[in-house]
């Protein structure tokens, strides 16, 4: 973002002894920068003093991001790094006469690994106890970063930017689409309705543009110089389902069965525990620790209004482009031989159809099933007339609905989700929506009907005749047994195709090839004889 500006001069200094880009970045900007001299690269490790000042000569701006891996829950290593090494970038920056220094701190350093963090702003404290390693010693580091504030002139500003995701992401993406693999993503931790802040990187590389160009300026410096800012999209979300549109996006089953926290966590911490014994003998790091598993089962939202009024500051790019970005920049990681989204759930409209009839989400499923037994029950069996049975039927709704309006928002540990009166809204986007589909619909049955009255679309005729056979045979039956029929069909039948797509659209097309082959024969026939 920097080098696209025009203004400024990058070095980039990293731990490897020389900078490794991905091939979309040896062919980007950042490419031809390095290649051309705009940017220059040096190799520092922040742990040692003098590399850190070597590394900082000439500069006027320093961008402090650099830290360990998160998930890996060594106090020793964090605190060299986080610690130790913010205090180098500190004594660095004076020496070399930095005039602003902006350092990447983390919201969890509010966070406690408890209780959950709703719209916090940056006047929440420093809880007493952290959930991990790295969020501590990020607080320490953040802590000396604001301190150091108005030393010999140095300018100081602090990031807190909230669970990044995007292209070139090493961690998220690809550790989510491993566990995938190997069919552990199916699995929700808690009760999957605790709602994340998530921020697009190039929002994140804005929001540290944003506090420098504040800093630069006299009247901004006064405002801005020794504070902390969250940064997010601006949109939170259900981490879970966030988790589930990267796994679709790319293939995967989204996560359905629930685990209780109560259940895994001391799964979790035996997995710790063995990772602390075996570390030394090259145990990975494992994914499922207890720090990890308070992450994925808390809320986690931030608010951004002080970057918002104080840095300028405004996302860039929205959730769902983020996220379109994103998968889109992961086409290795698609999954093998799977179709993100079948045929059977394009027809029913990729929505909350599509998961009922095709049994994605089996609760709802079954909530469905269950109500439409009652339906049955109270239509057919019950020897009411339709009218009765229908004011029963609302009559009974209001009761529930009654009922659970009463019902406080937590029942023996269990969350109650309550109805808004926006769930049965119907906006002018989504009405013009279904106006659109009934008029296309319309349009095309119109296009079929022309199509048949040229009399040379025999494929056509076929599905029109068998369409009409199918409406009489049902029309036949009682509506009692038409019911019957027409749920397990609707509730079996496309789960089937969805399953067996590619075979039973190998048999279609081979029937309608000897329909085709047959009408073409017949067409030639009567040729012939007139």
């Amino acid at each position: 973002m920097l080098l696209r500006s025009g203004n400024w001069r990058v070095r980039v200094a990293d731990l490897p002894p020389a900078i490794a880009l991905d091939p979309d970045e040896e062919e980007g900007l950042l490419g031809a920068a390095l290649r051309d001299g705009q940017a220059t690269y040096v190799s520092a490790d922040l742990r040692d003093k003098a590399q850190v000042a070597r590394a900082f000569e000439g500069a006027e701006v320093v961008f402090h991001m650099a830290a360990p891996d998160s998930s890996i829950n060594n106090f020793q290593l964090h605190y060299s790094v986080n610690v130790e090494g913010t205090k180098n970038v500190i004594d660095a920056c004076i020496r070399c006469k930095v005039k602003r220094l902006i350092y990447t701190s983390s919201p969890s350093v509010v966070f406690d690994g408890v209780h959950g963090i709703f719209n916090a702003d940056e006047s929440m404290p420093y809880p007493d106890k952290f959930n991990d390693s790295y969020s501590e010693t990020k607080a320490d580091a953040e802590k000396l970063v604001m301190r150091a504030n108005g030393r010999e002139g140095l300018l100081t500003c602090c990031i807190r930017p909230s669970s990044i995701f995007g292209p070139g992401d090493k961690l998220l993406v690809p550790s989510l689409i491993a566990a995938a693999r190997q069919g552990k993503s199916k699995y929700i931790i808690g009760d999957g309705n605790n709602y994340y802040d998530f921020t697009y990187v190039e929002n994140v590389a804005y929001g540290h543009v944003c506090a420098e160009k504040t800093l630069s300026s006299e009247d901004g410096a006064k405002i801005a110089a020794g504070k902390t800012y969250f940064i997010t999209n601006m949109e939170p979300i259900k981490f879970w389902e966030f988790m589930s549109l990267i796994l679709e996006g790319l293939g995967y089953e989204r996560p359905s069965i629930k685990i209780p926290v109560s259940v895994v966590m001391p799964v979790a911490h035996v997995v710790e525990w063995t990772y602390k014994k075996f570390a030394k003998y090259g145990m990975k790091v494992p994914q499922l620790t207890p720090s990890r598993i308070r992450l994925l089962s808390c809320n986690r939202t931030f608010s951004c209004s002080r970057a918002k009024d104080q840095l300028g500051y405004e996302p860039l790019v929205s959730l769902k482009d983020g996220l379109k970005r994103t998968v889109e920049s992961f086409p290795h990681l698609q999954a093998q031989n799977q179709r993100s989204v079948s045929k059977a759930s394009i027809f029913l409209g990729n929505g909350n159809l599509a998961k009922t009839v095709l049994w994605a989400d089996t609760k709802q499923t079954v909530t469905v099933l269950l109500l439409l037994a009652v339906i049955y029950y109270h239509l057919f069996t019950c020897g009411y007339t339709f009218i009765t049975a229908m004011a029963k039927l609302l009559s009974l709704t209001a009761l529930f609905l009654f009922i659970h309006g009463m019902l406080p928002t937590n029942v023996f540990g269990h969350k109650v989700e309550k109805l808004e009166a926006s769930n049965f809204h119907v906006t002018q986007v989504e009405a013009h929506h279904v106006a659109h589909s009934v008029s296309s619909t319309w349009n095309s049955l119109v296009g079929a009907l022309r199509s048949l009255c040229r009399g040379n679309d025999w494929p056509l005729f076929f599905k029109v005749a068998l369409s009409l056979l199918i409406v009489s045979i049902l029309s036949s039956m009682s509506s009692q047994a038409a019911f019957k029929i027409g749920t397990a069909l609707v509730f079996t039948g496309f789960k089937a195709y969805e399953k067996w797509e590619d075979t039973i659209d190998s048999m279609v097309g081979d029937v309608c090839s000897i329909l085709l082959h047959f009408g073409s024969t017949k067409k030639s026939s009567s040729q012939k004889q007139i």
